[in-house]
């Protein structure tokens, strides 16, 4: 990756050198965590090139996690694989609609730029790769028809369960978000490949796929799945958690502002961001040359790694500091960010840039429109009206009057704690509760419960068979007063008071809900804090109320 000085600059594309079948497939595996059809994938690289297509949604602003698929992209090249790149766009206008036609164009004019912006700062040459927009054929006849004869076979629970990691969930789906799955598998056959690559998440979809695909008379593709890479913070990496990316476009003092904030706890290998980084996009892009970390004199002078796992090792072992790592990846990070900065750097990009993602402007009220609701104000039913905050339970005892409730005191970030009651008692041990983060709804009107009034509401999420009731949990760094909002609502003002007529809370609560990784989301938005997304301990699937 580094030159022999250290220097950060990345290797010149090194002279193709001839692969055996063996080496081609070991290269396409590498950092994968699963494949679907392994031995067809040994069979066909035996005999002929492999095609393969990667698969993007033309929505939010593409950012360094980006150069993952992207490594991967290097190597399917290296493999010798005939690779296409698929701009979703008509899949990403059924996603819940999160941008309309008119906006889309212009992401779909903007990725493809970024995207090969971002492959020639790797040097994987452009001539071998194809680029298709989604709409160029899935408006065709031949196409629909095939969507329709899928959508006569499918059942409304393969094709909500195939979306699930997906498609954002709700109580009551909208039909395009059914058809998400559908159109997918469908772009296999379409675009000729033999196989797709994609994220784990994207699994129920690629199984989806070779469930149904053959009752069409199709063949079952073969499917590459990378991992899940975490964020700067530690959690998925996300383009709606600023402190968690590092947009293609930031500067070299937005880097170095947020590699500084990266979670990367000495000794820890789990969860760091920084790390899987460098594992997944750094080292597979080094070629055969070192990765050198530079330290001053005192602190052992610069030390190079040949290999991730002699990084990962040090760093373990606590042999490598925390702030020596960043620095070797924010200069690694500049070295691959400076070609595509430059490239946009031009009066026709930053109009583009201004085109696909424009700055939403605040409407009177403090509130903002956002993408889900198409406006808002005073009557508009969004999550972002809620006033949810982390609260600390400094103190918890029984209720004198009622065997099945608690009284808590929380520390909200207010000059004075809150009296909450919750009806936790019998559910929920006393202990469990006490000196504990939550999150608590803040603004809905106070009610007295046996004769003792409640300021807020804890979270919970709780299902009926086998009765069983879990408080949210937020990060453990979170202080009292941290606002929790909903991903895409962060720039709604919360009402000072819920109105009891209006039923905001009640039109709200059935789309709360945890997801099946647990973490507590609305519509399939994830609820936020500062530091990471707010979570039930165990419980899936399950209401939150």
């Amino acid at each position: 990756m580094a030159t022999e000085n250290g220097s950060g600059e990345m290797p010149a594309e090194a002279e193709a050198v001839p692969m055996t079948p063996e080496d081609k497939v070991a290269l396409i595996k590498r950092n994968l965590q699963e494949v679907l059809g392994e031995d067809k994938l040994v069979q066909i690289v035996k005999e002929r090139d492999l095609k393969v297509y990667w698969g993007t949604a033309t929505t939010g602003k593409p950012h360094i996690a980006y150069f993952v698929p992207m490594s991967k992209v290097a190597d399917f090249l290296k493999a010798g694989c005939e690779v296409t790149i698929l701009f979703a766009d008509l899949h990403a206008y059924l996603d819940n609609m999160k941008a309309p036609w008119e906006l889309l164009e212009q992401r779909v004019k903007y990725y493809e730029c970024v995207i090969k912006a971002m492959l020639r700062s790797i040097g994987v040459p452009l001539d071998k790769l194809k680029f298709v927009k989604g709409t160029d054929y899935q408006l065709s006849r031949e196409y629909t028809l095939d969507v329709y004869r899928l959508s006569s076979i499918v059942t409304e629970h393969d094709a909500k369960k195939a979306g699930a990691e997906v498609v954002k969930q709700v109580s009551h789906p909208l039909l395009s978000g059914l058809l998400y799955p559908g159109l997918q598998a469908l772009d296999e056959e379409y675009l000729k490949v033999d196989a797709q690559f994609g994220g784990v998440d994207q699994r129920k979809i690629f199984t989806f796929s070779e469930k149904y695909m053959p009752h069409l008379g199709y063949a079952k593709r073969i499917h590459l799945m990378n991992p899940m890479v975490p964020g700067l913070t530690g959690t998925k990496m996300s383009s709606s958690e600023e402190d968690s990316k590092i947009d293609l476009l930031d500067s070299p003092a937005q880097l170095k502002k947020k590699l500084k904030k990266a979670f990367c706890e000495p000794g820890n290998v789990e969860d760091n961001g920084v790390l899987s980084f460098c594992k997944h996009v750094l080292f597979p892009l080094r070629g055969d040359k070192h990765f050198t970390v530079k330290r001053a004199p005192e602190n052992g002078g610069d030390v190079r790694f040949n290999a991730y796992e002699e990084l990962e090792q040090a760093f373990g072992k606590q042999e490598l500091h925390p702030a020596d790592l960043k620095s070797a990846v924010e200069a690694y990070l500049n070295c691959l960010l400076t070609p595509i900065r430059e490239e946009f750097n031009t009066p026709e990009m930053k109009k583009l840039v201004a085109k696909a993602y424009p700055v939403e402007k605040k409407k009177p009220g403090g509130a903002a429109a956002s993408a889900a609701g198409g406006g808002s104000g005073a009557d508009e039913v969004n999550p972002g009206r809620l006033d949810l905050r982390v609260g600390r339970i400094t103190s918890v005892k029984k209720h004198p009057e009622a065997d099945s409730l608690y009284i808590e005191t929380v520390d909200l970030g207010e000059d004075s704690e809150r009296t909450v009651i919750s009806g936790l008692a019998g559910l929920v041990p006393m202990e469990e509760l006490q000196d504990r983060l939550g999150v608590f709804l803040c603004n809905l009107k106070p009610v007295k419960m046996r004769g003792i009034e409640s300021c807020a509401m804890l979270m919970c999420a709780s299902v009926d068979e086998p009765r069983a009731v879990e408080p949210l949990n937020p990060p453990a760094s979170c202080s009292p007063g941290d606002r929790v909002c909903v991903e895409g609502f962060e720039s709604v003002t919360p009402d000072e008071k819920l109105n009891p007529k209006k039923k905001v809370w009640e039109k709200l609560q059935p789309d709360l809900r945890t997801s099946g990784e647990c973490v507590a989301e609305w519509q399939g938005s994830p609820l936020m804090t500062k530091d990471g997304v707010v979570s039930a301990a165990s419980l899936k699937g399950a209401p939150i109320k």
